[in-house]
């Protein structure tokens, strides 16, 4: 038996792309990857604009809490995936580090989160192509 690969997305606040990401993996991999998102400085509350644009391609990220990031979740990832985490990421040996350099929804009204939004979501349907292939 096989175990399901495990994504780390990373983000500062882990309340807009990573957790977009994340609702884009856990849709579209339905199982097939085992999907966490967490931030170096966690919000205390997920971006609404966030939560808007995900809500308009049905995917509804909204029961979602930003988490922090700790050293267990990346050591027991295949692949973390870092926006704009900087050098807070701790680094172990053996694990795939990928660094999407994506804008930070923050701040931004729906109509800037949207873009974004459907650039994570074509970086998502490659990594599921890569990652569990019999899924695409």
């Amino acid at each position: 038996m096989t175990t399901a690969p495990s994504v780390l997305f990373v983000c500062v606040h882990n309340a807009g792309r990573s957790q977009m990401a994340a609702g884009f993996l856990a849709h579209l991999a339905t199982g097939a990857i085992e999907v966490r998102s967490a931030g170096s400085a966690p919000a205390e509350t997920l971006n609404p604009a966030a939560v808007a644009a995900m809500a308009e391609v049905g995917i509804d990220i909204a029961g979602q809490t930003p988490k922090v990031l700790t050293p267990d979740a990346v050591e027991s990832s295949t692949v973390v995936i870092t926006m704009g985490c900087g050098d807070s990421c701790p680094v172990f040996p053996g694990i795939s580090y990928r660094d999407w350099d994506l804008p930070d929804p923050a701040g931004k009204g729906i109509e800037a989160v949207r873009p974004i939004r459907d650039e994570i979501r074509s970086r998502v349907e490659a990594l599921i192509a890569e990652l569990a292939p019999t899924r695409t």
